[in-house]
């Protein structure tokens, strides 16, 4: 991408969240720390937190799925968008990665509407199964895209007739339409669209986004049946 629209992205993402984002001690703490823990800067911008936390209002989610918790920022727009009685389940492979977290969580007074477990997301979706609560109205993938078809098999297993499921990082700068990439996370998102594509149960559209971090786009499905 040129550089100059680069920097236009940037300066208008900076120009709405100035305008409608409202100062948070607990959401720019928990960059800080990130930064900080040196975990990848690969966090949600916080537009697309804000996003996040309004899909969860509209929904009247209460027990979302997050797959990917890095430090916790996206975390935080989740939880905090939860009635009281909400909680978060969020699934992060890296143990620096959950402790940054939890400590970002405890900052901000929401730690109690967060389960955070540590370890393959495969085995604690198994987990998630075996435990046979109640499905999740809420599913957030973030986390390895070359695993992105095995997690969206899961979320559909964790789901009921209208949990919204959002995936992040499909576009991938564009690259995601080259059938012959060796990049296994665009071959990720390439079957993951192919199985989204083939899947009766699921409604699935995808918006492209610019902004400071760049050039990607969400997939977002609603599951119908």
């Amino acid at each position: 991408m040129p550089k100059k629209a680069k920097e236009i992205w940037k300066q208008v993402d900076q120009y709405f969240t100035d305008a409608l984002i409202a100062p948070g001690d607990s959401f720019n703490a928990a960059l800080d720390a990130n930064r900080k823990a040196d975990l990848p800067a690969i966090d949600v911008t916080p537009l697309q937190g804000k996003f996040l936390e309004l899909l969860v209002h509209a929904t009247g989610a209460r027990r979302v799925l997050e797959i990917g918790t890095l430090g916790g920022y996206s975390t935080l727009w989740l939880a905090h968008a939860l009635p009281e009685n909400g909680i978060v389940v969020t699934l992060e492979l890296d143990p620096h990665h959950a402790e940054v977290a939890i400590g970002n969580l405890e900052f901000a007074g929401l730690a109690n509407k967060v389960d955070l477990r540590i370890g393959p997301a495969a085995e604690s979706l198994t987990a998630l199964a075996q435990e046979q609560n109640a499905p999740f109205d809420f599913i957030f993938i973030d986390a390895d895209k070359a695993s992105y078809p095995e997690y969206l098999q899961w979320s559909i297993k964790l789901s009921r007739p209208g949990t919204l499921i959002v995936a992040d990082n499909v576009v991938r700068d564009g690259k995601v339409i080259d059938p012959e990439s060796p990049d296994p996370h665009i071959q990720g998102v390439r079957h993951f669209t192919e199985l989204v594509a083939a899947e009766l149960r699921l409604s699935t559209t995808v918006l492209q986004t610019v902004g400071s971090k760049g050039y990607d786009g969400f997939a977002i499905s609603v599951v119908l049946h």
